[in-house]
């Protein structure tokens, strides 16, 4: 099954990479500032305009201050709360 960033999975994805983010309390240019990368980098994930692999993923919680392995068991369970901190 391949997921687009239109499918209900990958919304509920976007969906909790913004709350997260927004929970620890940063914009998204600090949250692109602290991947390297430009704002439009994190823009483009929570709109669904560019899908996030799973390297992505990783740094990102990383970046955030979560667990990965936590955030993703979290999404699969469609917990939509940030709350798993490193």
């Amino acid at each position: 099954m391949r997921y687009s960033t239109r499918s209900e999975e990958y919304q509920r994805l976007q969906t909790w990479l913004r709350k997260a983010r927004q929970d620890t309390g940063l914009t998204q240019f600090e949250l692109a500032e602290k991947l390297g990368r430009p704002q439009s980098f994190v823009a483009k994930i929570e709109s669904g305009e560019r899908r996030v692999d799973i390297f992505e993923f990783v740094q990102i919680c990383e970046a955030l201050g979560l667990n990965p392995n936590e955030a993703l068991m979290a999404i699969i369970n469609k917990e939509i709360d940030s709350r798993f901190r490193r």
